[in-house]
């Protein structure tokens, strides 16, 4: 039960992902700006690409909250915990994914790393957020 209830605050970072595209497209949007004869003080200019790199590296955290959402999911309906975590183990490594073959970590250790991707896409959102509320003071 641990692994999905793991699995469902995972999924939650599908509704953080929204909002941080949402936010990075604004940004897009505004600093392309001064294509259409807008014109856009640096200051704001800056907060724009600020907004855009922090939305890159939050879409690269949740592709990874996704991917562990989906493989905690499946592995909460295992059979066979042990077995499928081995067989988790050596694909990711034999994609490359992972640097060994084995991972000797128990699964609250590697919900708890799990986890930590979850904040890390989520502190990258309040960042976004942050720095779009301080957009329209730029003058």
């Amino acid at each position: 039960m641990n692994l999905l209830v793991i699995a469902c605050l995972l999924a939650r970072g599908r509704q953080l992902e929204r909002l941080s595209d949402g936010i990075t497209l604004l940004a897009l949007a505004c600093s392309l700006a001064p294509l259409f004869g807008v014109a856009l003080a640096a200051l704001a200019h800056a907060l724009c690409l600020m907004l855009i790199i922090i939305g890159l590296a939050h879409k690269y955290w949740g592709v990874r909250v996704a991917l562990d959402a989906e493989l905690f999911a499946r592995l909460a309906a295992s059979s066979d915990l042990a077995a499928d975590t081995q067989a988790l183990d050596r694909a990711l490594f034999a994609l490359h994914l992972k640097p060994t073959a084995s991972d000797h970590r128990d699964w609250p250790a590697r919900s708890q790393a799990a986890l930590t991707l979850l904040r890390r896409q989520a502190l990258c959102l309040a960042v976004q957020v942050l720095l779009a509320l301080t957009l329209p003071f730029t003058g």
